[in-house]
């Protein structure tokens, strides 16, 4: 009998249609997903370095998976509130991220040259991720007020929320963090050009941002050091170009399919933060072409998710909401293209994580937030979409 009800729950399940639910049910499984590949890849990737420095082969992995636990807690409860506390205390959130940046370069802990994390016991909190979700919600409200002056005076729609960015900028580089930065700034245009920006004014802004990344660049000879290695890695395999000459042999050693899940060799102490920022390179070396094509499809599924969100809440109203969408998508898919294109030799390597799948704290639970989010921004569109039936046949009444 037992048999018999499972079997017709079975077949239920299957001849009948899920019914309507107000959050988007894909955005939750492309999530998840990610973040069950990034538990796997960093489990896999972390091995030799976890057991040769803690004696236990699976330290990162209990690490990871308590980060992972946290931040799906910390989504459950974001997801709760409403948009328009977001936009309400935008302006704290952006002072609080300031305070930390700041915290950060007076105590904070120094690993490799850069201090960039505040040591918090259970990990070691990264304030540049906070910065960065808080200036992009910072500026869709901006947007949302200053809409105006966005689209026709220059000095409201450009300086101050350059301003703005350039205080955090400034903060980022004492690290010195110019990664994060850039992300920031290409968010941060592509934002004022779907506010309805002037071009040429955008334009000349992105020009000077060029001008500005390439002078930092230039002044700075490690970050020198960096780009010329990007260029020519096998001049020197053993000394500037060591970890992209070690990632790109884990590409080519994955070809088609991979060499199988745990095979990797790169990781056998050849190629540094395989766990980390070069976990994408791990991964193409185990899962190979399709498994690379895989991770990218879900992740830009995800962007894509970001993208239509925001423009269900443009068509709702919800400018608050369609503004930070669109920012929280952008972000996803720059910083995706930076690590990947990193690991891959195609842009210089920055340290920038894999969106829901490399190795940190900090880096899952804020994107983890991000995306609850964008739940909370399709949970009020959807309700707003079935409460204007109900609003219309109440005023016809009237």
């Amino acid at each position: 009998m037992p048999l018999r009800k499972t079997f017709a729950s079975i077949e239920q399940w299957f001849s009948h249609s899920a019914p309507e639910v107000p959050f988007d049910r894909q955005l939750v499984w492309i999530s998840l997903g990610l973040m069950l590949t990034g538990l796997v890849m960093v489990t896999s990737a972390s091995f030799p370095i976890s057991t040769r420095y803690t004696g236990q082969p699976f330290h990162f992995m209990f690490r990871h998976g308590s980060f992972l636990l946290i931040a799906l807690t910390v989504a459950a409860a974001v997801v709760q509130i409403p948009m328009k506390r977001w936009l309400q205390f935008s302006l704290p959130l952006l002072c609080v991220s300031i305070a930390l940046l700041v915290i950060v370069l007076i105590g904070g802990k120094s690993v490799n040259g850069a201090s960039r994390w505040i040591p918090l016991g259970l990990f070691n909190l990264q304030p540049a991720e906070v910065a960065k979700l808080s200036l992009f919600i910072f500026m869709s409200g901006y947007l949302v007020r200053k809409q105006h002056e966005v689209r026709e005076t220059f000095f409201g729609g450009f300086i101050k929320p350059i301003l703005v960015f350039g205080t955090l900028a400034g903060l980022l580089l004492f690290q010195p963090d110019l990664g994060t930065v850039i992300v920031m700034l290409v968010t941060l245009f592509a934002m004022l050009f779907i506010a309805g920006a002037k071009l040429t004014q955008f334009l000349a802004l992105v020009v000077v941002g060029i001008v500005a990344v390439i002078g930092l660049i230039i002044v700075e000879p490690y970050r020198m050091k960096r780009v010329t290695s990007f260029l020519e890695p096998w001049e020197d395999p053993f000394g500037s170009g060591y970890q992209l000459t070690q990632s790109l042999m884990a590409f080519g050693r994955g070809e088609w399919f991979g060499q199988g899940l745990g095979n990797s060799i790169q990781k056998l102490a050849y190629l540094p933060e395989a766990h980390t920022d070069f976990v994408f390179a791990v991964l193409a070396e185990e899962l190979g072409f399709v498994g690379v094509v895989l991770v990218l499809i879900l992740i830009f599924s995800l962007v894509l998710k970001a993208i239509f969100i925001g423009r269900r809440a443009f068509e709702n109203d919800d400018f608050f909401g369609g503004y930070l969408a669109f920012g929280i998508g952008i972000w996803f898919a720059f910083q995706t293209l930076v690590n990947v294109g990193a690991a891959a030799g195609i842009v210089p390597t920055k340290g920038l994580t894999l969106p829901l799948i490399s190795y940190g704290g900090s880096s899952l639970i804020v994107m983890a937030v991000a995306v609850s989010i964008l739940l909370r921004i399709d949970h009020e569109c959807r309700l707003n979409v079935q409460q204007q039936p109900t609003q219309n046949a109440e005023n016809e009444e009237k």
